[in-house]
């Protein structure tokens, strides 16, 4: 199988040198994806308005790879702020709620200031069907 690369139009990409998405296979690996409007190369100041708009971004590149949301089977989210993580927990909840990806959160410096939450996630195309949460500590 042949990969393929996913832009998003983004000046970034071309500038620093990679792709939004790479498709591999039935893998999906979409870069840290911030809250800027690609269209508009415009960020909202607030966090929650930028995680939803990562969110956005993230959907229109696993869209073009063939794959959902519900295909995503790991996420890894960055903050300059740990603190203001909580704040981001209802719309994550409403995205990957159902889903239920396996997660990490790091705090760390992100490229440009005004960047509040960048979002990395890997998906495998056809994998969302629910699986059922198992209780680890039960099954011991």
């Amino acid at each position: 199988m042949s990969r393929r690369l996913i832009s998003s139009g983004s000046t970034f990409e071309a500038e620093i040198g990679y792709s939004r998405a790479v498709v591999d296979g039935n893998w999906v690996f979409v870069s840290g994806t911030t809250g800027f409007d690609y269209r508009t190369m415009t960020i909202p100041e607030g966090l929650s308005q930028q995680t939803e708009q990562c969110l956005r971004n993230i959907q229109a590149a696993l869209s073009e790879a063939g794959a959902t949301l519900a295909d995503v089977v790991r996420v890894t989210y960055v903050l300059p702020k740990a603190e203001e993580f909580r704040e981001c927990w209802p719309l994550l909840r409403r995205y990957f709620g159902e889903i239920r990806p396996a997660a990490m959160m790091i705090s760390a410096g992100l490229a440009d200031p005004r960047m509040r939450i960048e979002i990395e996630v890997t998906a495998r195309i056809g994998s969302g069907t629910q699986a059922e949460p198992s209780n680890v500590a039960a099954s011991r």
